[in-house]
């Protein structure tokens, strides 16, 4: 009985395992959604999933860059970030308009008043639509459109190696 209250113990003391600290959560829950599923090889973006350390190191920065739009007088709101999530409502409701999305792949992300649209598109004219659509929708100070026209190759965007 001992042995057993000492090896939980040592187990709590311990790190976590490499498989536990590469483990990617979503958090700052920055909006993260996908609009179109036709490209079935698109590899799915990274998006706003973090490691553990990852989270940490970036913690202090998105306070200091959530608050220097507010302080710099460009956010009515005290934190830039407080914009993202009714700017992704926005976005999945004018979904309908964004056509067409035959033969696409799409995720976007949402942080601190950027819209970022990873995925792949049949072709490159695509991305002028893809940015008109998101730079019409109010608060959205940039939008950064990734996207391949070859699903089968490496994506030009960091992309989410596990679920």
């Amino acid at each position: 009985m001992k042995w057993l209250l000492w090896l939980a113990a040592l187990l709590g003391t311990m790190p976590l395992g490499a498989q536990d600290a590469a483990e990617r959560r979503n958090w700052f829950k920055d909006p993260f959604f996908q609009i179109a599923a036709q490209a079935p090889r698109c590899p799915v973006p990274l998006g706003p999933y973090l490691t553990a350390a990852e989270q940490r190191a970036e913690a202090h920065y998105r306070a200091e860059r959530g608050t220097s739009c507010w302080l710099a007088g460009r956010c009515a709101r005290s934190n830039a970030y407080a914009y993202d999530q009714d700017i992704a409502r926005a976005l999945q409701a004018r979904v309908g308009a964004l056509k067409p999305l035959t033969g696409s792949s799409l995720w976007v992300t949402v942080q601190r008043r950027m819209v970022f649209i990873e995925g792949c598109v049949p072709d490159r004219r695509r991305v002028a639509a893809l940015q008109a659509w998101a730079t019409a929708v109010p608060d959205v100070e940039q939008v950064l459109v990734n996207v391949s026209t070859r699903p089968n190759t490496r994506a030009p965007y960091r992309a989410l190696t596990s679920p």
